[in-house]
């Protein structure tokens, strides 16, 4: 509600989904129109699918292979898409480690892309960029907080909300998805 702060929000594909279904709306309906219309009228500014760096994730990781196979870099190769994935080879299986993509996951890709694009596009200043990221999952929470996801002491993402807690909020907002007319 603070009109100096301009909040966006991306969306994981997992969690249209299942709000979908937390409103009521029939198993494997897509609800992201309706979330986009939710999300607008609770005051985010702008709502992206993090679809589209998955997307740029999935081309860095090609690369990245590609780069290790003809130059003898440590293969197989692992995704370092989830966080809990990489938590657990940091805590119990270091020697894999060198085999961890290098490529950043889909929420920290979009989060780092917003800091850089937002802020001129927007005709904003990017201190006053909040970027929210709403995941399934959250180990996404603790990646968030990761210190290299950071850049002079601001997260790449501020807040991570799961699938319950949008729920929770859209709620809260007076709002029902199954109302909602879906939006862009």
């Amino acid at each position: 509600a603070d009109p100096k702060t301009t909040v966006v929000a991306q969306i994981a594909p997992a969690v249209r989904v299942a709000l979908g279904e937390e409103f009521g709306l029939p198993a494997g309906t897509q609800s992201f129109g309706q979330l986009v219309a939710a999300l607008k009228r609770l005051g985010f500014a702008q709502v992206y699918d993090t679809a589209f760096t998955a997307d740029l994730t999935v081309v860095e990781e090609a690369n990245e292979f590609v780069h290790r196979l003809r130059g003898g870099g440590p293969l197989p190769m692992f995704t370092s898409c989830c966080p809990a994935w990489v938590a657990y080879a940091e805590k119990f299986n270091s020697d894999l480690l060198p085999q961890l993509s290098t490529c950043r996951s889909p929420q920290q890709m979009f989060g780092s892309l917003a800091r850089r694009i937002l802020p001129e596009r927007l005709g904003i200043d990017g201190r006053r960029l909040v970027v929210v990221s709403l995941m399934p999952c959250t180990a996404k929470k603790f990646e968030a907080g990761r210190p290299e996801f950071s850049q002079d002491g601001q997260r790449d993402v501020d807040i991570v909300l799961t699938t319950q807690e949008v729920a929770k909020l859209i709620r809260a907002g007076g709002l029902d998805l199954r109302t909602l007319e879906p939006e862009a």
